[in-house]
C-alpha cells in the first residue's frame, strides 16, 4: 500500500488539508488529486468545519501537474477531477484559505486562485510555465483571470516568467504575504475572523460574490434583492440581530 500524498486534520473550527508529497514538490499526481478531492468533500460536508485551509509540506506548495504522468492530473473518462477540486473550492459552502508555504507553479497557482483567501510566504515564487513545455494553462485560467485580469494574465501566460510573492500580491492573486514563521499565525487570524460570522451567512456571502460577479447589473440587483429578503427572514439573522441588541455573542460564536 502506497503512502498517502495528503493529510487531513480538524483544528478547532478549521479543517486543515496538507499536500504531503514533498519529494515531488506536491505535484498534482493522480493519487494526490484523488485524496485532495476526497478531503475537500469531507470538509465541506462536516458541520464541525467552519473554514477549510489548504497548505503544503516541504519547500514547495505545489509544483503543478505531474509531468511524469503527462500532466493529466488524474483525468478519467468522467472528466478531470482537478476541475472538480477548483469548483469545490470556488463554490463550496465553506470559506477556503490557501496558505502557500512555498513555490506554486501551473496548477498550483490554480489552487491559490481558487481559494477565497490566499496567503503566501515571502520566499514563494510563482510561474505559469506551461508554454515552456509546449502546453497552456487552460483549466486554471477560469480561476486566474478573475483575480489577475486580462492585462496581467496575458503577459504572464505568454512569457512563463517567474514572479515573487510581492508581485503576486500586487497582481491580486494573494491577500497577504508573510514570513515562513508567521504563516500559521496569519492563517489563524483569518480563521478567527471568519468564525465570528454566522454559518449560513458565510455560505451566502461566498455565493453572493460568485453570483453577482457573473451577472449583468440589472440581473445582479434583482437577484440580490430577493436574496437579502430571504436572509433577513432567517433564524440566523434573527439571532444575530437579537444578540447585537442584547450586547451578547450570537449562538454560533459561543464555542
Amino acid at each position: 500500500m502506497s503512502e498517502t500524498a495528503t493529510r487531513y486534520e480538524l483544528r478547532g473550527p478549521a479543517g486543515w488539508i496538507t499536500l504531503a508529497a514533498p519529494k515531488s514538490r506536491n505535484a498534482l499526481s493522480t493519487q494526490l488529486v484523488a485524496e485532495l478531492g476526497a478531503h475537500l468533500s469531507a470538509a465541506m460536508d462536516d458541520p464541525a468545519v467552519r473554514v477549510v485551509v489548504l497548505t503544503g509540506e516541504g519547500p514547495a506548495f505545489c509544483a503543478g501537474a505531474d509531468l511524469k504522468n503527462r500532466g493529466k492530473m488524474g483525468e478519467t473518462e468522467k472528466g478531470n477531477p482537478f476541475v472538480d477540486i477548483m469548483k469545490t473550492m470556488r463554490h463550496g459552502p465553506k470559506p477556503v484559505i490557501v496558505a502557500a508555504n512555498g513555490h506554486a507553479f501551473g496548477g498550483g497557482i490554480g489552487l491559490v486562485a481558487s481559494a477565497d483567501i490566499a496567503i503566501a510566504v515571502d520566499t514563494a515564487v510563482f510561474s505559469f510555465s506551461e508554454v515552456r513545455i509546449g502546453a497552456i494553462p487552460a483549466m486554471i485560467s477560469v480561476a486566474v483571470l478573475p483575480k489577475l485580469g486580462e492585462h496581467q494574465t496575458m503577459r504572464l501566460f505568454l512569457t512563463g516568467e517567474r514572479f515573487s510573492a510581492e508581485r503576486a500580491l500586487g497582481y491580486g492573486l494573494l491577500h497577504q504575504v508573510t514570513t515562513s514563521d508567521g504563516l500559521e499565525a496569519a492563517v489563524q487570524a483569518e480563521i478567527e475572523a471568519i468564525a465570528k460570522g454566522g454559518p449560513n451567512a458565510l455560505r451566502e456571502a461566498k455565493q453572493l460574490v460568485r453570483t453577482v460577479a457573473a451577472l449583468p447589473e440589472d440581473e445582479a440587483f434583482a437577484w440580490a434583492e430577493k436574496k437579502i429578503a430571504a436572509i433577513f427572514a432567517s433564524d440566523e439573522a434573527a439571532e444575530g440581530m437579537a444578540s447585537f441588541a442584547e450586547k451578547r455573542k450570537p449562538a454560533w460564536a459561543k464555542e
